[in-house]
């Protein structure tokens, strides 16, 4: 018999997981999480922001350098982390890289009421890829916008077929505070998932669709985009799924330290590299990944020793 969540007990999530591996990933040190790299799973540390958002923003650039009219290549990326953005625009202008073959898929948005959220609200995250990068790149060196891509409930399967159209190199991401990657969260504990939260392989064949969201990605967001106000944040979103993942040749998570916590930016790295699968825990579906890696901030690892300063 799983335990039952400790933060939602209608829901999966990590705290239902054996306590032998949750104690194993809170006694990681910064040296171990360093040891964790296998085939198939790589591990690299930045000891400066400057370094860790620089290197992100370049993910981007070397996915369009290798774009062509006829092989056209690009990257799906996360609203969080967002510095790397505008980093992105201000390469492209100044190295005058011409990226107008390449293409770009955002990873989710947030759902008001049955419709994806208006790109005009401040806090779409179409809106933020068009402010912090889209919109600060030369047009004459831009992609066109056809091959922006941001899904939509009216067009879910379009946008999951244009995986096929161009060759996604990178699904970049960060990591929430319910260990998902994009909105892939853990599902309720009703139904046929009341004793058992799916199998991995089951989990791995959801697409892009509508996902209810995990109380504890709602806390998330609202302390890292509306000041804590957790009524602004929706609880529905629109959302890449495992299917387009396993399209995406590598897949590259971004851990800053301040998004998830230092226990998290540590067990999803033990799963990975140990290949247990859980979807109650969704990142750790990535070990059978063919290509993942994880780049942490060094200074953001923390530590997961007692401190009541």
């Amino acid at each position: 018999m799983r335990a039952i969540s400790k933060v939602a007990p209608d829901w999966w999530d990590y705290t239902t997981l054996d306590e032998e591996i949750l104690r194993d990933a809170a006694r990681l040190t910064a040296d171990d999480i360093l040891q964790l790299s296998r085939p198939g799973f790589t591990v690299r540390f930045y000891d400066t922001i400057e370094q860790f958002y620089a290197a992100e923003a370049l993910e981007y650039v070397h996915s369009w350098m290798q774009a062509t009219e006829h092989e056209p290549t690009g990257i799906c990326g996360p609203i969080g982390p967002t510095a790397q953005l505008p980093v992105v625009a201000q390469i492209v202008n100044d190295l005058r890289i011409d990226v107008r073959n390449g293409h770009f898929w955002g990873m989710d948005e947030w759902l008001v009421g049955d419709k994806e959220m208006d790109p005009q609200n401040p806090i779409s995250f179409a809106n933020t890829d068009m402010a912090l990068c889209f919109g600060r790149i030369d047009k004459a060196l831009r992609m066109p916008q056809q091959n922006i891509h941001f899904p939509t409930v009216a067009a879910i399967d379009e946008f999951s077929k244009s995986f096929d159209s161009a060759r996604c190199m990178v699904m970049q991401g960060g990591q929430g505070e319910v260990k998902h990657w994009a909105f892939n969260d853990p599902v309720k504990r009703e139904g046929q998932y009341a004793e058992a939260p799916p199998s991995p392989e089951e989990y791995r064949k959801l697409g892009t669709r509508v996902v209810d969201l995990h109380p504890l990605t709602l806390i998330q967001n609202a302390r890292t985009s509306v000041g804590g106000i957790v009524s602004d944040v929706p609880s529905r979103a629109i959302t890449v799924g495992p299917v387009e993942t396993w399209k995406s040749d590598k897949v590259s998570i971004w851990h800053p330290g301040y998004h998830d916590n230092a226990f998290g930016i540590r067990l999803t790295a033990l799963m990975i590299s140990k290949r247990v699968a859980d979807s109650s825990v969704p990142m750790s579906l990535l070990a059978d990944h063919p290509d993942v890696q994880f780049s942490y901030l060094r200074p953001g690892i923390g530590s997961c020793r007692p401190d009541m300063k």
